[in-house]
């Protein structure tokens, strides 16, 4: 067994040079001390030579497999149509076809055939009258020049948490049985320990506009205060040229009649946005980082989740605002190729 482990272990170029020498008369022991290969490995490597032809590695004589090239077919088809599909079930389902196999068997297998667990992606519900409306907003304004997209403010609110004593994961720890509760093993808690903090944010093309901490509920009053006090500065602040546009998607409060009337007595422009489209608004890649920045920082109550929110906002590269918007039209065509449905972005 060593001796054929060692043959498997010598490189092709190496064993062909043993059977070189074989055939220039030489001995095995010369072979062995000239090319310093065992003695047994130079015998076995003629050997396998003269029986098979050959020094390359032939194909093992283990167990036979029990999943052939046509049941692995059918595992394929069957998550192919089926994504969902549970190890337990296409055990279930091969069983019925007379192959008893583990759940680790067919994952093995279904690697071998470029097919990987993931955790599914979670997007908005999408019906044929939210896909229509997505394919036209996508079709009209993909024809717009950068120079429009640079003139638009992105806007948008979002919630972000902060618990204390890290209650926002699970952690595991190792002990031993009936020692739950002591000191070292628990984790406090306090009962109002935690919090969240909504935030209303817009940016453009050159960089972040203001942040604002919204307080209470948001309501249609609250929304139009916070345009009020924070779109025309931004605007002002990111050099917008005249005819900017504001962009908001259809939340009740953001189109109620009375936030209509506002957003018409104050002379705004809005984007005709579609319904149940977040992967539309590049603004979500920035609440993304925002969030990751601010739980870096590990705020250990709501003042300093506002204030770590409203630093790392500022601190957001124009850079990074500028990609994103001359990116817009590579979205705008993903939508269309996907007929109005989700997209990757």
């Amino acid at each position: 067994m060593a001796n054929r482990k060692k043959n498997r272990e010598l490189s092709e170029d190496l064993r062909t040079k043993n059977v070189e020498k074989y055939q220039q008369s030489q001995n095995y022991k010369f072979i062995s001390r000239d090319l310093h290969v065992p003695l047994s490995t130079v015998h076995n490597i003629i050997k396998k030579f003269i029986i098979h032809g050959t020094v390359a590695n032939l194909p093992g004589r283990g167990w036979k497999r029990k999943i052939d090239k046509r049941l692995q077919r059918a595992i394929v088809q069957m998550v192919d149509k089926q994504p969902q599909s549970t190890l337990k079930h296409i055990q279930a389902v091969l069983q019925t076809q007379g192959a008893t196999v583990s759940a680790r068997t067919i994952c093995r297998h279904l690697n071998e055939m470029k097919r990987y667990g993931w955790r599914a992606r979670r997007t908005p519900l999408l019906t044929q009258k939210h896909k229509k409306a997505r394919l036209e907003f996508a079709k009209m304004y993909l024809r717009k020049p950068k120079s429009f997209w640079a003139n638009v403010l992105w806007t948008d609110e979002t919630k972000t948490k902060v618990e204390l004593f890290g209650r926002q994961m699970s952690r595991y720890i190792w002990r031993k049985r009936n020692t739950a509760f002591q000191k070292k093993n628990i984790i406090p808690t306090v009962k109002y320990g935690g919090g969240s903090v909504m935030v209303w944010g817009c940016f453009a093309a050159s960089g972040p506009g203001r942040l604002a901490v919204i307080d209470g509920t948001m309501n249609s009053t609250v929304y139009q205060k916070i345009l009020k006090e924070n779109v025309r500065p931004s605007v002002r602040q990111l050099k917008l040229k005249r005819f900017w546009v504001l962009q908001k998607d259809n939340d009740p409060k953001h189109t109620s009649k009375s936030t209509s009337e506002w957003l018409k007595k104050n002379k705004m422009k809005t984007l005709k946005w579609p319904s149940q489209s977040l992967d539309l608004n590049p603004i979500e890649m920035l609440w993304h980082d925002l969030k990751k920045a601010v739980h870096a920082r590990n705020p250990s109550n709501k003042a300093e989740l506002q204030q770590f929110c409203k630093d790392e906002w500022a601190k957001i590269p124009p850079e990074l605002c500028k990609r994103l918007i001359a990116s817009y039209c590579k979205l705008l065509i993903a939508v269309i190729a996907a007929k109005g449905g989700p997209t990757s972005y």
